[in-house]
């Protein structure tokens, strides 16, 4: 599920060309509590929450998504988003903050801003994009 978003280059600042086990690495990372969405034994989707910082910061929260090519547009993405706000009130956070979320990525962008994400800050020419060219990320926030 991870290798054709990654390997598309479009959505996450990771490279490309990372190797399999490089992948599972980051995406399974001890510090990270990593979920699956499924539907029988249909992987659905998965994401990751995380301290976005250290110490005196270590009260927000990231999270990253990937929704299996199978089941896109049919609300997995937005279900995840739902239980990690869920997990991260559970784990304690009291925000929840993404980091690099690429501006050509509409539907996500359209998704955190519906479920009360602000756009925080806009970073210019921060992403390479295979097609759209260099295009910017945004820093996007909420509270929990």
């Amino acid at each position: 599920m991870l290798e054709p978003v990654f390997r598309a280059g479009e959505t996450y600042a990771i490279s490309p060309e990372i190797l399999e086990a490089e992948a599972r690495a980051y995406w399974f990372a001890p510090e990270r509590r990593t979920f699956v969405a499924q539907d029988g034994a249909a992987l659905l989707g998965t994401y990751y929450l995380v301290a976005n910082f250290a110490g005196n910061a270590d009260h927000i929260c990231n999270c990253g998504y990937v929704t299996a090519a199978a089941a896109r547009g049919r609300g997995v993405a937005r279900a995840m988003l739902a239980h990690s706000l869920t997990s991260a009130r559970e784990a304690g956070f009291k925000a929840m903050q993404y980091n690099c979320v690429v501006s050509t990525n509409q539907r996500a962008v359209d998704l955190w801003l519906a479920n009360g994400f602000s756009i925080i800050g806009t970073i210019p020419d921060a992403f390479r994009h295979p097609r759209a060219g260099v295009v910017e990320a945004h820093v996007m926030y909420r509270k929990l």
